[in-house]
This record gives structure tokens, C-alpha cells and sequence, in this order.
């Protein structure tokens, strides 16, 4: 795997946390939309979850609070610089909705069946909540 073999846009099809202790956990449920993408110029990854729901307490500077966390909990969305060493893919972020990414880097393992790439993650290592995450992408294929 090289940046040219990864370059192009993906569809998300899944994302899962599997927890060391059994837990399967879809932070987003199972209906997702976004994409990642790969070009000359880095990455920039979007993950929402589907029919996100609509603020009904005012737009976008003024809904609650508990709208506004909802609307940050059913959204991801990061970019920035990537290398690809072998099967690892390494996101060098500089523009997040979590402010604590920015200036980091996020490692993923990569897998490519020739269908879908599969992006994992160890989180939080010798804690309970030591898991995987995983997400699922299938290549992007252009309108005509």
C-alpha cells in the first residue's frame, strides 16, 4: 500500500468499537454518511451520522446546548497532512472538531480486501475501555 494506491475518495460503510471486554459499540448507529479522502494536497475524513437531527431551539449560534452537543456527537470531521509506511496509515491533523487532535497524529492499520479498506485503531490501551476501532470504506466511483 502506497499514497498512490490509497488516493481517491471512500465511502464510509462502518464504524465499530470493539472493547476489549466483549462491547461492540457503533458510536454513530448504523446508518452513516461521509467519505475520506486522499489526495496530492493530504486527507480530509467526514463521518455524520444519517438524518442528523435538525435544531428546533434556534440556528446554529443560538440552539441549546443539549441540541448543539447532539449535533457534535453525530458529527466527525478532521484533516490534514498523511504518510503511508507499509499498512500503516498516519493522519497528521491539523484542522478538527476535537480541538485535542489538532497538532497530533492518529495511526491507522489499513487493510484492502480489493473492495473495502478497513481503517483500526487501538484507543485508550490498559484502561476498561482498551478497544479497537474500526471503519469501513469502499472506493468512491465518479459520476458520469
Amino acid at each position: 500500500m502506497n499514497r498512490d494506491s490509497i488516493k481517491g475518495r471512500w465511502i464510509i460503510l462502518s464504524w465499530e468499537q470493539v472493547y476489549d471486554d466483549g462491547r461492540i459499540v457503533r458510536p454513530m448507529g448504523t446508518e452513516l454518511e461521509g467519505f475520506i479522502e486522499y489526495s496530492d494536497y493530504g486527507m480530509f475524513c467526514v463521518v455524520a451520522k444519517k438524518d442528523r437531527a435538525k435544531f428546533t431551539t434556534g440556528g446554529q449560534w443560538n440552539a441549546s446546548d443539549a441540541e448543539k452537543a447532539e449535533a457534535y456527537n453525530s458529527y466527525l470531521t478532521y484533516a490534514g497532512d498523511y504518510e503511508v509506511n507499509g499498512d500503516t496509515i498516519t493522519h497528521k491533523v491539523r484542522y478538527s472538531i476535537f480541538p485535542n487532535w489538532v497538532g497530533g497524529s492518529q495511526l491507522r492499520n489499513a487493510e484492502f480486501d480489493g473492495k473495502v479498506l478497513t481503517l483500526t485503531a487501538r484507543l485508550e490501551e490498559g484502561t476498561s475501555e482498551a478497544r479497537t476501532a474500526r471503519l469501513s470504506w469502499k472506493r468512491a466511483v465518479a459520476a458520469s
